[in-house]
């Protein structure tokens, strides 16, 4: 079954990790950005040893997002960033061929760990099963 496993952070998280800290989140060292990407990095690298990487990738931070709704009138509604720096939003995921949710909550617990800096948040790590399409709501 495939599995979409996401990781959480804020606009706080990435000024942090260009060195801007704030209330909600420290600053990163050059050191513990390397650690983090070189920790991930080693994810990856045996998750596509194992066969049970399909993709992942890490994701601009929310200041570039943009939201498209329909207003009440039926036109788009279009809304920039930047976004509260508690406005949590995911910035990365994987998507995951495994054979139980009992394998990728292992890889998941795994992602917990991640190196970073005293007093960075520890978020969720969130696992949506996919859906085949063949209608199992």
């Amino acid at each position: 079954m495939k599995y979409l496993v996401m990781v959480q952070a804020t606009q706080a998280d990435y000024e942090g990790m260009r060195g801007k800290a704030s209330p909600h989140a420290p600053s990163w060292t050059q050191e513990e950005l390397q650690a983090m990407y070189a920790f991930m990095g080693a994810i990856n690298d045996d998750l596509a040893e194992t066969g049970e990487l399909v993709d992942a990738q890490g994701l601009a931070e929310p200041a570039q997002t943009r939201l498209v709704t329909r207003g009440k009138d039926g036109n788009a509604v279009i809304t920039d960033g930047p976004y509260s720096e508690t406005k949590e939003l995911m910035a990365g995921y994987w998507v995951l061929e495994c054979e139980s949710l009992e394998r990728v909550t292992e890889i998941a617990e795994r992602v917990t760990r991640c190196p970073g800096p005293e007093g960075l948040t520890d978020y969720p790590v969130v696992i949506r099963p996919i859906m085949d399409g063949a209608g199992d709501i």
